[in-house]
């Protein structure tokens, strides 16, 4: 794998991480108690984005590190059939 190959399953990677875990952990102005007036009710009091920036930062390349790990090591060439 290259380093454009890794770069792409890096980016893929970590938007698959952070898009699942964005919406944990928080709390919803009405939730709170306290809307802002002209925003939505439903709108988040502190979305806290840096935890779940580097949450997702470690998870990609935890996941791009085991596909290279992969490839590298050939665990699957069993998939490949023999001519």
């Amino acid at each position: 794998m290259g380093i454009f190959e890794a770069i792409v399953v890096f980016v893929c990677s970590w938007w698959l991480v952070f898009l699942p875990i964005l919406s944990a952990g928080t709390r919803s102005q009405h939730e709170a108690g306290a809307v802002a007036p002209g925003t939505e009710r439903g709108a988040p009091e502190k979305p806290s984005f840096r935890p779940k920036i580097l949450i997702a930062t470690a998870g990609a390349a935890i996941i791009t590190i085991l596909v290279w790990l992969t490839l590298f090591m050939g665990w699957l060439e069993f998939l490949i059939p023999k001519e």
